[in-house]
Formats: structure tokens, sequence, C-alpha cells
């Protein structure tokens, strides 16, 4: 019985070997996983001793040889397939050891350039995972460390079941399957994201397991994206230092807060239920912008995600830890802040890690029986080219109001409508089948704080009753894409109520 391993990740490798020699299989491998090997008192045949051909080209051919694929390949039911062994002095490989270069990590480093990036695509390495995949009657395929005890038990019970064996070429293959998704995606590059493949792979790695999704009938899991670059970091990446497990619902709207108080550079707190922000707000000082944030609507605050784009301090943790939250996030927390938030009940914190360098990433949503693919919507929008389309040119405050109400809509579900005061959301409206009544909820939201609001749509309102409707509830100003066929109409309702309008030219449609 003969063994072949040939690994980057050496996790568990002596012991799996130690196992196998214990159990009476010969060891054959490959460079640094021989010396692994050798250095442990381990009897290991070299690669080359078994082909008769030295590696070469600097290691980027070592097993791609007969006397390896053959061995993996030969199928042990089939006379013809032994006797070509023999007639050719191959000896059947029963156990494939391997995975794969850290192509993804190696990319993800700042500076790493092509040629090192190409280095590290490896190629002797699923070709050979791959054979011993599509082998998998014959051949035990391990790519994955956590399988090492297991497989040694069943070997030496007396052999791994047909089951087991399947299930752990599904792996291999998916293993090779996502570090080649992670290759194409580095070398599609940005440059090339505009044009959407014909063939497009997805890869991600499983982090956390979840009781349930959205319901508790419902499987989940939490996978992060293998990508083939740099990627600011995202709620997957954030230190738990409190808290129960999360929950699918606490990712989903962790992401949406998170999202939404990165979104500005001054202190700002979002408060996020159902991924909608209920409440945004920014000041200087951050227990401020919370009690402001908090504000924005109170009662649907209550068990949402905050989040924070500044480490927590005492004085906002105490303010925080008079409402119930199922999450508080932020870039960290102080060790006062930890104190008064980490003993609540069934609240978790999460500490972010410093953001990094953002790469632009295509948005991936499944749909039955597909996957729809888009850019995501994070182009800049530029205020000085937004267009006054009123008699009247809005004031400083409330330009800087509709520049804010504006940045926080592109966080709200659509049909949104977004009003504004002081840099703090006071009412919001959002996921309603026709705008008119956004605007109604994002009124009642207010209520008198609508008062001289900044008022931000996502799209263009259709008809004048969606304007109307907010300057009766009080606003003063609007920011809109423009482009509806009603235009005029809805401009006119504007200058007849005596407010300003900017059109944008851009639409933020969060579905």
């Amino acid at each position: 019985m003969r063994a072949l391993l040939s690994v980057y990740d050496k996790t568990g490798l002596a012991g799996l070997a130690r196992g196998l020699v214990d159990l009476g299989y010969e060891l054959v491998s490959t460079g640094g996983t021989h010396r692994t090997l050798a250095a442990a008192g381990l009897p290991v045949t070299a690669v080359a001793d078994v082909t008769g051909f030295p590696e070469i080209l600097d290691g980027r051919v070592k097993t791609l040889h007969p006397a390896i694929h053959g061995g993996l390949l030969a199928r042990r039911d089939d006379p013809a397939h032994l006797a070509a062994l023999e007639a050719h002095g191959i000896g059947p490989i029963d156990v494939l050891v391997g995975n794969l270069y850290p192509f993804a990590a190696t990319v993800a480093r700042p500076g790493v350039g092509l040629a090192d990036a190409v280095e590290q695509i490896d190629i002797g390495g699923p070709a050979m995972i791959r054979a011993a995949a599509k082998n998998f009657a014959g051949v035990v395929v391990l790519s994955d460390p956590a399988d090492f005890g297991p497989v040694l038990r069943e070997l030496g019970a007396g052999g791994v079941l047909p089951a087991r064996r399947r299930a752990l070429a599904a792996k291999a293959f998916a293993h090779v399957s996502a570090y080649d998704a992670v290759v194409a995606d580095y070398l599609r590059g940005d440059a090339d994201r505009g044009a959407f493949p014909d063939e497009l792979s997805v890869s991600g790695a499983r982090a956390l397991g979840l009781r349930y999704g959205e319901n508790p009938h419902q499987r989940a899991a939490a996978y992060r994206r293998l990508a083939g670059g740099q990627a600011a970091p995202g709620v997957l990446d954030a230190r738990q230092l409190a808290g129960k497990e999360l929950s699918y619902n606490n990712l989903l709207d962790a992401d949406a807060a998170w999202a939404a108080a990165t979104s500005f550079d001054e202190p700002t707190v979002a408060v996020v239920k159902h991924t909608i922000p209920c409440g945004l707000a920014t000041r200087a000082d951050l227990a401020d912008a919370f009690a402001l944030a908090l504000a924005g609507d109170p009662v649907s605050a209550f068990g949402g995600i905050v989040a924070l784009n500044r480490p927590v301090d005492g004085e906002t943790a105490r303010r925080m830890a008079e409402i119930f939250f199922e999450v508080v996030i932020a870039p960290g927390f102080s060790d006062e802040a930890q104190d008064a938030l980490g003993g609540r009940r069934g609240l978790r914190l999460l500490a972010m890690p410093e953001a990094g360098p953002t790469t632009r990433a295509w948005e991936v949503r499944s749909i039955a029986g597909g996957l729809l693919v888009q850019d995501a919507d994070d182009q800049g929008d530029d205020p000085a080219a937004w267009r006054t389309v009123t008699d009247r040119e809005p004031s400083d405050p409330e330009r800087d109001d509709l520049v804010y109400a504006w940045t926080a809509a592109r966080h709200v579900k659509s049909n949104a409508i977004v009003l504004v005061q002081r840099r703090a959301v006071v009412g919001v409206g959002s996921g309603q089948p026709n705008r008119l009544e956004s605007v109604a909820i994002a009124a009642r939201k207010a209520g008198d704080r609508a008062r001289g609001s900044a008022l931000a749509s996502d799209a263009f309102f259709p008809f004048a009753d969606g304007v109307e409707a907010a300057i009766a509830a009080g606003a003063t100003a609007i920011v809109q894409p423009g482009g509806s066929v009603r235009d005029a109409e809805v401009i006119a309702a504007a200058n007849a109520a005596g407010i300003t309008m900017l059109f944008t030219g851009t639409r933020h449609f969060r579905h």
C-alpha cells in the first residue's frame, strides 16, 4: 500500500503520516513535504525516485508523470488497467494527501506583483487531487486536515467506506474549484470587471455554522468570500468580544449597519432593523451621535443593531446599555465600554479590524435556477455636479443636509425616502410599492421634526403628489435623481411652495 503526500499546509501532517506507516503504508512525497516527514524520522521515498525523473523548472514539474497519475487513475476493478500498471512498472497509489499553494493569501498582500502571483498558481497539486478524486473508489483523497483523524481510524478498522470516499472526493473537487475561481478572479483584474465573463465561479470558505437561517426551519451557514486580490474587511472578519453566537439575521443587519456608519468620515452611529437604517446621525461627539441616531426611531431601534465608525467609549456605551440591542459593531471598545456592555444579556460585541484597501466587488444574488450579478453600487456621487432645478437655491445648511440625506438613502430599500435635520435622520420610508406611501411613512416617523427637513428620494418622483406630501409635512429641500416625464410638474409644485430641489442624475435603488 502506498500513500502520496504533497501539501503546502502541513497541519497534522506528521501525525497522519506516522499513522499511515503504522498501518503498513509506504510514504512517497515531494519537496518541502518530504523534508518535513524525513525530519520527523519517518521513512519516505522521494517522488523523483518513483518517477525516475528529477524535479525541473524550479519545481514546476515534479508530479506530472505517468508513474504518479497512472498510480492514481488506474481502476482497481479493471484487469486491463492493473495489467498496464504492471507492464510499465507502476505501483498503485492508495491514499493521496494534497492541498494547494496559498494563492489567495499571496495576492491579498499589498504590493504583490504579477510574477509572484503566477508562481503561486499550483498545477501539479490540482492535477493529483482531481485524479485521486475521480478514482475515489480506489483512492482515498485527503485535502482537509480535519479529515485525517477519522480516515486513519477507518483505515485501521478495515477500510474507508464508499460513502466516506465519495464525500472526500466531493470536498477535494470543491477545494480545487474554489482555488481556480480565485485565480480566475485575480487574472481578470479590476480593469476587466466591467466585462462579465461567459462562465462565472464564486468561491467561499465556511466561516461560521449558523443555528438556522431567517427562520428556524431554514438551514444556514456563513461563508467568507475568496477573492483574487485585496478586499475591505467585512463583518465575518470581526472579533467577537461578548455575547452568544451570531445568527443569520444578525450578520445581515450588522453588514448593513456597518456599511451605513462607514459611509461618513466624521463620528457616526447607525441603528439598523431588518437591514434598514432607522436611525443615523453624525456629530463630533460619539455619544451625541448615538443619542440622535436613537431618537430617529426609538421604537424600531429596540432589538436592533448598532454600528459606530469610531471605537466605543465609556459614555457612549453607558447610554447604549439602557436599550436592548442584539449587536454592537465598532472598530474597538474601551475597557469602560466593555465593562458597560459586556454583561448585557443577549448582546454581541463585534470589534472590526482596521479598514484596509478596498477593491470594487461584484454583488451576487440568487434567483430560482440562477444568479444575478452586478457591480457594487459604490461609485461616489459629486454634489458639486448636482443641478438646482427650482427658483430657489439651497442654503448652505440645507445643502449639507441634502448631501447627508442622499448618502443615507443609498442604504435604504427602495422606494427610499429619507428626512434629515442637521445631519441626523429623523424619518425613513422604505420598501413600499409606491413612493407616495414611503413619503407618508417618513413624515409620520419624523412628526414635528419634518418641519425644515431635507428630503432625499433614491429615484425620481413620478408624480407631483409625492413632493406635495413632503411639502405638507414640512420639508424645505429635496434631492432626487430627476428624469421623470413629469419632472416639470414636480418642479412646479416645489416652486409653488418656495422650496428648493436638486437633481443628481443618478439613481440608487436598493431592492
